[in-house]
């Protein structure tokens, strides 16, 4: 199913449509910053990952795969795909789903140093236009207590985000640093990298 989005912005001109092929809220109220018409598409992907693949490469392997996905359903757009997979000493962390599995994570990830790996892709069909970014987001946890997981969890709720973490929320309270180069990646687009894959394509921002 494809949503039309109509941010309240002026409408900069730009040669083809856009898609971001996600279905989450968060990318989706990411990409409204960027004042530019969207419509949203459900990407049909498989997110399992390989014997031996690597956070990294998940990473990316999905979001290029969500937004070529998508991309054979709208050949004449532009079209985002994007995936984070939370990457703990080489074990991919994704998203929980339920509560017990928000546990065992947050449980893992006390005191330890987590990379956020958020993978940005940009597929355009029509044009041949195709690239793959990758923004690394150091994330430093504090010694949770139980009871402070469960405090949090009970007031988020974040089963739908990579490693439990709701960075833009009260999962903040849970970290002790963050070091990155692109500050919306942690919360699932890396805004800095989409502007200039989209600028490479032929989408004018401003």
């Amino acid at each position: 199913m494809t949503t039309t989005l109509t941010p309240s912005a002026h409408p900069a001109a730009h040669s083809r449509p856009l898609v971001l092929g996600s279905t989450s809220r968060y990318r989706r109220e990411l990409l409204e910053r960027l004042r530019i018409p969207f419509a949203v598409t459900a990407p049909d992907v498989d997110e399992t990952p390989q014997p031996g693949e690597t956070p990294k490469a998940l990473a990316q392997r999905l979001a290029l795969a969500k937004a070529r996905a998508v991309a054979a359903m709208h050949p004449e757009s532009v079209v985002i795909g994007s995936d984070q997979v939370a990457d703990l000493a080489g074990q991919p962390l994704g998203k929980p789903g339920e509560h017990a599995r928000a546990v065992a994570q947050l449980r893992q990830m006390r005191g330890q140093t987590v990379i956020f790996q958020t993978a940005l892709a940009v597929v355009c069909l029509a044009s041949g236009f195709e690239q793959v970014d990758l923004a690394e987001v150091r994330v430093v946890f504090r010694d949770l207590s139980d009871d402070e997981i469960e405090a949090y969890l009970l007031a988020e709720q974040p089963y739908d985000c990579a490693g439990s973490a709701k960075s833009e929320g009260l999962g903040i309270a849970l970290l002790e640093s963050i070091d990155n180069d692109d500050p919306t990646a942690l919360i699932g687009l890396p805004l800095i990298r989409t502007a200039r894959l989209l600028r490479q394509a032929g989408v004018k921002l401003l």
